[in-house]
This record gives C-alpha cells, sequence and structure tokens, in this order.
C-alpha cells in the first residue's frame, strides 16, 4: 500500500500504521462514512478511501489548515510559494535562523495564520507539536537555518497537492469534543479513534485523563457503529492500565512500533500498539510484539554461527600452515 503522507507532522503520527488499520477496515467493508473524532494529522483519513466523513479535532489550527486545503484558499502554488519565501528569510536571518522562527512564531500566536503552522509544524524541534495554555505554539527551534531547501519545499507542495485530491466537498471538518462527534455515528458507518495516549506525551489542546478514556469506552460501547481504537498495550517499562480496566471486553490485535519523538528517552524505544475493535478479527495476526526481539535474537544467532565458521576456519587455515612448515 502506496500511504498518503500528510502535509502537518507531529509526533505519534499513524503512517508506518496506515496499512495495518486499513486491513482491520476492510474486514467489515462499511458502506457509511469515516467517522474521526481524533483527527491528528489526518494521516489515517487521507488513506482511508471514503467519499463521505466526519472528520474533527479539538486543535482547530489543523482543522483551520485543512479546511483551507479544501476550499481552496491553500493551494499548492500558495504554499509553494510561502515556503521559498519563508526559505529566503530563514537562511539569512540572524542567530542561525532563529530570529525568524521567532517572528513566525510570534505572529502565530497572535493571528493563527494556517500556513504558519505548516511553517513552524516542519521547523520545530523534532518534528513535536505543542500548544501551551492560551493556545500558543511551545516548541522550539530545530535550528537548521537551510531547513526549507527546494527539495523540502517541492516534497511539502507534492504533499499538499495529494492532500487536495482526496479531501472532497463531502468531508465535514469539525472542531468540537468528541463527545459530540461520536453520537453521530450510524450502524453503516465505522468510527477510527486516535486519542491522546494515556499517561504518555500530550498536548494542550488533546490533554487527556482517565476520566476522558473512561467516557470515551462508555460513548464506544454504546455506539451502533463498528470503531476501531488506536491506543498503546505496553512498552519495556509498563502496560497500559486502561486496556485492563476497559479495553479488554473487545478483540484486540497489536504490533511492534518505533516512536521516536520528544526528549524523554521513554518515547524513543519500541512501544506494543493495540487495535481495540468492536467486531471479530477474522484472518488477522493477534499479537506480533516481541518479534523484534526474536528477530535481534535470529540475527545474533547467525552473526555468532558466522564468527564460529570464520574461527574455525582460521584455526583450520593456521594448523595447515604450522603442519607444512
Amino acid at each position: 500500500m502506496k500511504v498518503i503522507v500528510p502535509p502537518i507532522k507531529s509526533q505519534g503520527i499513524k503512517t508506518k500504521l496506515v496499512p495495518w488499520i486499513m486491513d482491520i477496515v476492510k474486514i467489515v467493508q462499511p458502506e457509511g462514512r469515516w467517522i474521526e473524532p481524533f483527527l491528528g494529522t489526518g494521516v489515517v483519513a487521507f488513506n482511508s478511501g471514503f467519499k463521505h466523513s466526519i472528520l474533527n479535532d479539538t486543535n482547530p489550527h489543523i482543522i483551520n489548515f485543512y479546511r483551507g486545503i479544501q476550499d481552496g484558499t491553500i493551494t499548492p502554488v500558495i504554499v509553494k510559494h510561502y515556503l521559498e519565501q519563508a526559505n529566503s528569510k530563514l537562511s539569512s536571518a540572524d542567530e542561525n535562523g532563529y530570529t525568524y522562527f521567532r517572528e513566525v512564531r510570534d505572529r502565530f500566536n497572535k493571528e493563527f495564520a494556517p500556513l504558519d503552522l505548516l511553517f513552524l509544524s516542519r521547523a520545530g524541534f523534532n518534528g513535536m507539536m505543542r500548544f501551551g495554555g492560551k493556545g500558543n505554539w511551545n516548541i522550539p527551534f530545530c535550528k537548521k537555518p537551510n531547513r526549507f531547501a527546494q527539495a523540502y519545499i517541492t516534497k511539502i507542495v507534492n504533499q499538499v497537492a495529494k492532500a487536495k485530491t482526496v479531501i472532497t466537498d463531502n468531508w465535514t471538518f469539525t472542531n468540537k469534543s468528541f463527545a459530540d462527534i461520536i453520537p453521530l455515528a450510524m450502524e453503516d458507518d465505522i468510527i477510527y479513534c486516535d486519542p491522546p495516549y494515556y499517561g504518555r506525551y500530550v498536548d494542550y489542546y488533546n490533554g487527556w485523563k482517565e476520566q476522558d478514556e473512561e467516557l470515551l469506552f462508555n460513548l464506544l460501547s454504546e455506539t451502533k457503529a463498528k470503531f476501531i481504537l488506536s491506543t498503546w498495550h505496553h512498552n519495556d517499562w509498563r502496560e497500559n492500565d486502561m486496556i485492563k480496566k476497559f479495553w479488554d471486553k473487545f478483540n484486540i490485535v497489536t504490533k511492534d512500533h518505533f516512536y521516536h519523538s520528544g526528549g524523554n528517552i521513554e518515547n524513543r524505544r519500541t512501544i506494543v500498539e493495540a487495535l481495540v475493535c468492536n467486531f471479530e478479527l477474522n484472518n488477522i495476526q493477534q499479537h506480533n510484539h516481541g518479534q523484534l526481539a526474536k528477530n535481534r535474537i535470529e540475527q545474533l544467532k547467525i552473526f555468532e554461527f558466522a564468527e564460529e565458521q570464520r574461527s574455525t576456519a582460521l584455526t583450520s587455515s593456521l594448523v595447515k600452515v604450522i603442519g607444512h612448515r
């Protein structure tokens, strides 16, 4: 599956997990709408193939950006012109570009322009997206004054163009609570939920507490639609307590996944991703977690065998040389 990559970046993006998620969607083949109460970057929605969608996020900046692509106020040509100008100013700004980054950040925090969001999401540290208590951008500069080279601009422009081809007039973008969106689903719809992960990194617009997880559980338990929930199962340090507390009553499949985001080393390791569903998961491998570790063990065994063979061959050669002498 060739995955459509969105122009907006954020930690926790599901790009590498999209084929796995879509394999689950194919099981039920829903005929209704695609409903996402937690849109995020939009990567799953863009690859869903649905003509009719309800796409929601509590972050108004993301919603405004994709509404701009939908209504034509943001186009590939406009993005190209904006980023080329930004690159010129960034590369010549004082403090290795930081003065211009600060200018855009301060402007965004007053005007919340969608194109400035695009710039900040690509020029911020480690591809992270975080907002302060007043909804202001709260991620530092990545310290790369030549960040927007022509090849990188072309890549982003192409992503905007691709997003434009899949965003139809029948996609509704909303900026509400997930609790307002899930009850809209009908029997033929499918709901995909990718909420903030309980006990892990969250941003201002998507703060997440146990009460939120419980509310989400209650709403999904009551829906007549099919649903798929993305969450985390466990990592090297701990388990997700919410699995046993809420989600174990549904069908769950897991998969090893590597996140590389945030300053905390805990967020830079393999995590076991889980998909929770309220329908049967026929012909889907239930668990592959631990597979990466198994592969490393097998590779180590192969390496050790090769080293043993090399050592044996070297010893044999030395014996022949000594015997010849």
